[in-house]
Formats: C-alpha cells, sequence, structure tokens
C-alpha cells in the first residue's frame, strides 16, 4: 500500500531539516511526501524553497496563516496513496513507527488508526503535568459523545484509509480539527485501531505551539459536533 505523508508546517527552520531525513528513512518503501508551508514567518518558505522543494514529492505554499486544520485540507487535495497519515514538523512522533500505525489497515482489521502516546510502545518523554491532564480531559469528553474508548483524541498521528478521510467534509481550520475528525470517524462506524507509539514532547521554550486557548476550543468542537450532526 502506498502511504501519504502530510505535513502541516509553520515555524520549523530548526527541526524540519532533521524531520525530512527521518521521513524519506521511514521503512515504507512506498510514500509520497506532501509538505505544506502555513505562510511561516522564520525563514522556514525559503529553506523549503531552496533545499526541499525538489526532495519531496509536493510542496503547498499558504499566502497567509490558516491554521493547522487548513494545511491538512490542503495537503489532501494531492494524496494520491491508499494511506493518509498527518505528520507535524517538530521531532515529537517518530517516523520509524509507520509501519505499526498501518499494520491493522494492512491486515484488513481497521479503516482508522490512532497512535496512543498513553499506550505503551517506544520511550516517552516525562513533562508537562497539566498538558497531560488537559489531554486525558479532552479524550475523555470525546469518548462520551462518540462511544469510543480512545486513550488518546488529541494524538498528531493518525493514519486513514484515504477514501475515509477525504470523505470527511473537514471544516475546522486550527487544531480543532482532532476533535472533529474523530467525531466523524466514529459517526460513520469506521473501524479505529490505537497502536502504542513513542513521542519526544517539545516544551514551550523548544517550539510546542498548542495552548490553553486550543483546549478551550477543542471543547467547543467536542460539543459542536458531539450535539449537532
Amino acid at each position: 500500500m502506498k502511504l501519504s505523508i502530510i505535513i502541516p508546517c509553520y515555524n520549523e527552520i530548526d527541526h524540519l531539516p532533521e524531520l525530512i531525513r527521518r521521513v524519506k528513512s521511514s521503512p515504507v518503501a512506498d510514500k509520497e511526501i506532501i509538505l505544506v508551508d502555513d505562510c511561516s514567518t522564520d525563514g522556514t518558505t525559503q529553506l523549503i524553497e531552496n533545499r526541499f522543494q525538489t526532495e519531496v514529492d509536493r510542496v503547498v505554499y499558504h499566502s497567509e496563516n490558516r491554521g493547522k486544520g487548513a494545511a491538512i485540507q490542503s495537503g489532501l487535495v494531492h494524496v494520491t496513496g491508499d494511506l493518509v497519515i498527518i505528520q507535524d514538523a517538530d521531532l515529537e512522533y517518530d517516523p520509524m513507527e509507520y509501519p505499526t500505525l498501518m499494520g491493522p489497515v494492512v491486515e484488513g482489521k481497521a479503516d482508522v488508526v490512532y497512535g496512543s502516546r498513553f499506550m505503551g510502545g517506544g520511550p516517552h518523554r516525562v513533562h508537562l503535568f497539566w498538558h497531560y491532564v488537559g489531554n486525558k480531559a479532552l479524550t475523555l469528553l470525546s469518548n462520551m459523545f462518540t462511544n469510543l474508548n480512545l486513550t488518546d483524541m488529541e494524538t498528531c498521528y493518525k493514519l486513514f484509509r484515504t477514501e475515509v478521510i477525504k470523505g470527511l467534509n473537514i471544516q475546522q481550520n486550527r487544531f480543532g480539527i482532532e476533535p472533529e475528525i474523530t467525531a466523524k470517524v466514529a459517526r460513520i462506524r469506521c473501524r479505529i485501531y490505537e497502536v502504542g507509539i513513542s513521542y519526544y514532547g517539545r516544551s514551550y521554550d523548544e517550539g510546542k505551539k498548542i495552548g490553553w486557548k486550543d483546549g478551550f476550543k477543542a471543547i467547543y468542537v467536542i460539543l459542536r459536533y458531539g450535539i449537532f450532526r
């Protein structure tokens, strides 16, 4: 199966070269890399133009900052693979684990696979207690409305059969895309699996972007798509 890797990117000049190297070295032979620059302001755009434009399969540039959800939507337009995975442009998630996420779909058991940071697996950086609490609370609230028993709704690592994610009519342009997607794959009764992954979380000083305002937006999105269809 061909894997399409969508990389939403905003101000990641320090991490992008290593991330691209790791993605290209990942143990999936048939893959395409779709890089979406969300109007970076730190030199990332110029780095992509000068170095990575010819090293990946497709680059999409936003003329204004529109958010992670919008970047994923832009990337989906260019997908040609059988499977799609979202890969943040930081170094928190390990591309060497793509086969782990692909496994349940390749075996014909799943339509969607979530890479859970809380199920065990590889190494996990220990820090940010309140971020952990927030993730668990949002997952619990999401589960109440979707009737799923996910351990990590907010994970970046979500892998889909292409026809599933392209059929979702995604509306959220920023971090609200995570609970929106979860609500919508639950509603259409996809076969959803979780697998344990490693997690190399970074601090806000190291460039982590999601904050408490995004948590409140996630609550709104969970209620929005949980109550209104």
